[in-house]
């Protein structure tokens, strides 16, 4: 028999291992996130700088959305939360990898390339993933799905830009592929406050939606109890079991 029943509180689960988590920063990058990217750029070199959307999109950048960037990724590094970033970058330098979606909005940034890089205010640590994406959702054109499984990740954070487009998409594949995923508000930003708030509306039905502030209480908190749990763990441990472990380790 056919039925409703919608289980909401379902999407509401708390990260309570930071090793089950990872953040992923979208398209926070040169080519979309720096006034002198190469999309705010016509083919005769001016810029776009006039248009109500752009500017729109970076006074949200540099007054909410760089320093929400910042302090989530500070929460999730000191909690042991995963950090990864994807940027749109081609993997050829004529850019013919790119999905026909790419092609047509006229898309490309070639390997290596100033645009491709992560905004200086939210550089990659130096064992952190960067994943090149060629399509809108991150899961159609990175092997990102395997990489979280392999990791052990359940929960997925999401923060970045656009809201309406590359992180809704990356929202709504996410959860049909089995994630819990949080979307960060605040760290979020599109060309307009209507796209903003009609996006948030729109992805509501596949993740949860928090504050940074919220995340930060909720990882501290996580972090706290799996480091309580090693520690109570070690204890109940037989007398020199860390140091024959640590011994065999060595051997190996």
């Amino acid at each position: 028999m056919a039925y409703y029943r919608p289980q909401k509180h379902l999407r509401e689960v708390p990260i309570t291992d930071p090793k089950s988590a990872a953040v992923l920063f979208i398209d926070t990058q040169n080519f979309n996130c720096h006034r002198d990217g190469a999309i705010y750029k016509t083919d005769d070199g001016e810029a776009r700088a006039e248009d109500p959307g752009v500017a729109y999109f970076f006074e949200r950048l540099e007054s909410v959305c760089v320093p929400a960037w910042v302090a989530l990724r500070r929460a999730c590094r000191e909690a042991g939360v995963e950090v990864m970033y994807t940027v749109i970058q081609s993997l050829t330098r004529d850019g013919r990898d790119r999905s026909l979606d790419y092609v047509i909005s006229g898309f490309h940034v070639p390997p290596g390339c100033w645009d491709a890089q992560v905004i200086q205010p939210l550089a990659p640590g130096p064992d952190e993933v960067v994943l090149p994406k060629t399509s809108s959702s991150v899961f159609n054109s990175t092997n990102i799905d395997f990489v979280l499984r392999s990791m052990g990740v359940r929960h997925l954070l999401l923060a970045g830009c656009v809201t309406d487009q590359c992180v809704a998409h990356a929202a709504m594949d996410a959860c049909d592929l089995g994630y819990l995923v949080t979307l960060v508000p605040e760290a979020t930003a599109t060309y307009s406050e209507g796209r903003q708030r009609a996006a948030l509306s729109a992805v509501s039905g596949y993740c949860r939606q928090r504050s940074v502030a919220e995340l930060e209480a909720e990882l501290a908190a996580a972090a706290a109890a799996a480091a309580g749990g090693q520690a109570a763990a070690a204890a109940a441990a037989p007398a020199g079991t860390g140091e024959k472990a640590a011994a065999e380790a060595a051997g190996r």
